[in-house]
């Protein structure tokens, strides 16, 4: 079997330059894996040479553990990288490693959240499922406010103060210029949960109407019908790429912790359940409709 090309990150860079520091790290994980296949080395023969546990390996090509250029350093001369191109990649490697921005929030994002926050701003298409709440990129501050009370009833008030503020921060890099594309779905459900009280719900669902004429979101209501037939089930994060980028991510939260899924079995199987459920949910249009409908409840 002929070797496949591997994509140097320092191409996908020149086409990305406001690449987020996770975005990076996972880039280059995918290259050293890509390499190290290419090269014929066994996991245990690369981490032998950075004297290392072979689960190191992984982690590396996975961007679960920090990148330690020395490490990479010894990887690219066991791959056979040209000196050119070895410096290439340590500028970017010593970048990967670079605080992002939501790290200034640390005490209050847990390390199972962190992935999906530094990838989403650097996603092709973020699609997103929620059955219980609005999903946070489309929340009121005051809605937020409620959820995050909710969910974190003992924390201190700055605690979840802070919370808020990291979720709208989240918002507004989203609005950015070269920020994805949101396609949301909604349940029916989540627009008659009075989360926050009347007051919070009829300001929530007047900002989805306004929503709805944004030209970089797609948002459909998924009605109790819809999601009878077609549901994946669980709400659901689905982070597409655009092509030779990263592989997608699908990112499924629990209460305390996240799944998660990249293998191309597994992303298929949730992109199947979107398409299926965005088939049957009602039209951008006609989700209209069912937002102003449920707003009466409200008055």
């Amino acid at each position: 079997m002929s070797a496949q090309p591997v994509t140097s990150p320092v191409q996908l860079f020149e086409r990305r330059p406001d690449m987020g520091a996770r975005a990076m790290s996972r880039v280059l994980g995918n290259y050293l894996r890509g390499l190290r296949e290419n090269s014929g080395c066994s996991p245990a023969t690369a981490a032998s040479h950075i004297r290392a546990h072979v689960s190191k390996i992984s982690r590396m090509e996975l961007a679960h553990v920090s990148l330690k250029p020395r490490d990479v350093a010894d990887l690219l001369t066991l791959y056979g990288v040209g000196d050119r191109e070895r410096a290439e990649i340590a500028v970017l490697v010593e970048r990967a490693v670079q605080p992002d921005w939501w790290q200034e929030y640390g005490e209050i994002v847990p390390e199972w959240l962190q992935q999906l926050i530094g990838l989403e701003r650097d996603a092709h298409v973020l699609r997103t499922y929620e059955n219980q709440f609005v999903p946070g990129l489309l929340q009121t501050p005051a809605y937020a406010d409620a959820v995050v009370q909710s969910g974190h009833r003992l924390a201190m008030p700055e605690e979840n103060a802070r919370r808020v503020q990291m979720r709208l921060e989240r918002q507004r890099r989203m609005s950015e210029a070269g920020a994805p594309v949101l396609w949301a779905l909604i349940d029916e459900g989540v627009l008659y949960r009075p989360v926050g009280g009347a007051k919070v719900m009829r300001a929530q669902l007047a900002y989805l109407l306004d929503v709805l004429r944004r030209p970089g979101v797609r948002l459909q209501i998924a009605s109790y019908a819809a999601s009878a037939a077609a549901s994946p089930g669980t709400a659901v994060t689905y982070l597409r790429f655009a092509q030779n980028f990263l592989p997608d991510v699908v990112y499924l939260e629990h209460m305390t912790s996240a799944v998660y899924l990249d293998r191309l079995e597994d992303v298929d199987r949730y992109r199947a359940a979107l398409d299926e459920l965005s088939a049957l949910a009602a039209t951008p249009s006609a989700s209209r409709g069912i937002i102003e409908e449920a707003l009466l409840r409200y008055q």
